[in-house]
């Protein structure tokens, strides 16, 4: 509990209806007794914090289970559904978006195919669908959206400007946060798309309760996601991780060796040159195996050296070519033990095509527990009144 001077009662009450809350998203539902065990308080003074939560809305009383015998104890839970997150996956072929609770319990997904050649205005509007869609699947509109989280390929800067991206040309530049706020009557965070899913993945994922994470983004394009110590790793200048920058890497050109291969049928379009070749090692082609060897000599280099520098305790592989895992994850781990001091743990993405939604998804309830349901929000910071309350 933070330290509040002498007489300050509004921040006390605003301590302890953060503390009722923290402990009824943790563990509820939970009856006055339990929830003043777990916040130290007296009950009546949890009683009385309780009422006043119920009566903003934030919080509700739990009917008792069918069949429950005599007087069941009074419990309460907090109401994850009195606000609303949405999570977008901005990328060069796919617009996804996802609408959660405040919990980031998924209740409403939506897809809307693009292409990376398409205008800024298309793919803006194309944007605006993919969160409608969800918001209309779910019953809401868009007053009840609190925040909405947006990954996207690029190098992204803290203040949601997209400094460069070679997947989405008309991207280069934009204010991405500034045009979303102005689509969305909600706050709007933009972050780079590997690094959303790499948060996903260690909270959801393969990587589940790993505090150190080396995230690989492979498919048509590549890119790579930090967690260090259990926080997403962006630093200063908002620019880590970007190994496909450094030519010495050779990421930038890998999929090449994929997509030329002689089992790629003539004709066949970039986007799905890959699965045929990835297909073709799978059944033991000769000429598929050389070239997926290339590759992953290739992602081997970058992925070595963050390993060295970083000591991760696991590395995921994830993005479009992860579907492929069977075909690379063994020749990755091979070249990782040559080249590394210690190989950790390199496991193929649980999550798969929605590691960068469900990212978004995270990112954005951790954005509201630092900000709203923590005592370092401030001592000006009041608890919003639920919408319809």
């Amino acid at each position: 509990m933070a330290n509040v001077r002498g007489g300050d009662l509004s921040r006390l009450r605003q301590l302890n209806a953060l503390a009722a809350i923290r402990a009824l998203r943790e563990a509820g539902p939970l009856t006055l007794t339990a929830l003043a065990e777990r916040t130290g308080l007296s009950r009546p003074s949890t009683k009385e914090v309780v009422d006043e939560l119920a009566g903003l809305g934030w919080v509700e009383e739990v009917p008792p289970s069918p069949g429950t015998m005599g007087r069941p104890a009074r419990r309460y839970r907090f109401r994850a559904d009195c606000g609303h997150l949405v999570g977008v996956d901005i990328g060069g072929h796919n617009i996804r978006a996802a609408l959660s609770d405040l919990d980031g319990e998924i209740l409403a997904e939506t897809r809307q195919p693009v292409r990376p050649d398409d205008p800024l205005e298309e793919r803006l509007a194309a944007i605006e669908r993919a969160v409608s869609g969800c918001l209309a699947l779910s019953g809401r509109a868009a007053s009840d959206l609190w925040l909405l989280a947006a990954g996207t390929t690029g190098v992204v800067s803290p203040e949601g400007r997209v400094q460069f991206s070679a997947a989405i040309p008309a991207w280069r530049g934009l204010d991405l946060a500034g045009e979303l706020a102005r689509m969305f009557p909600c706050e709007v965070l933009v972050e780079n798309d590997s690094r959303l899913a790499a948060l996903a993945e260690a909270r959801r994922g393969a990587a589940r309760g790993a505090r150190d994470v080396v995230f690989l983004h492979v498919g048509r394009r590549m890119g790579t996601g930090l967690i260090i110590d259990g926080k997403v790793h962006r630093g200063f200048g908002a620019a880590a991780g970007e190994i496909v920058m450094l030519p010495e890497a050779r990421w930038y050109d890998a999929p090449d060796h994929l997509n030329t291969c002689a089992v790629v049928p003539p004709g066949t379009p970039d986007e799905d040159a890959a699965g045929f070749t990835l297909a073709a090692a799978r059944d033991g082609d000769p000429a598929a195996l050389a070239a997926v060897g290339r590759y992953v000599d290739d992602l081997a280099v970058g992925t070595a050296a963050m390993v060295l520098l970083l000591d991760p305790q696991v590395v995921v592989l994830g993005g479009g070519f992860s579907r492929s895992a069977d075909v690379l994850l063994g020749p990755l781990r091979e070249r990782l033990e040559r080249a590394c001091v210690r190989l950790p743990e390199v496991r193929a993405s649980a999550l798969g095509d929605e590691c960068v939604v469900m990212g978004a998804i995270d990112y954005a309830v951790d954005h509201l527990d630092r900000h709203l349901f923590t005592p370092d929000a401030g001592p000006s910071l009041p608890l919003p009144q639920p919408a319809g309350r």
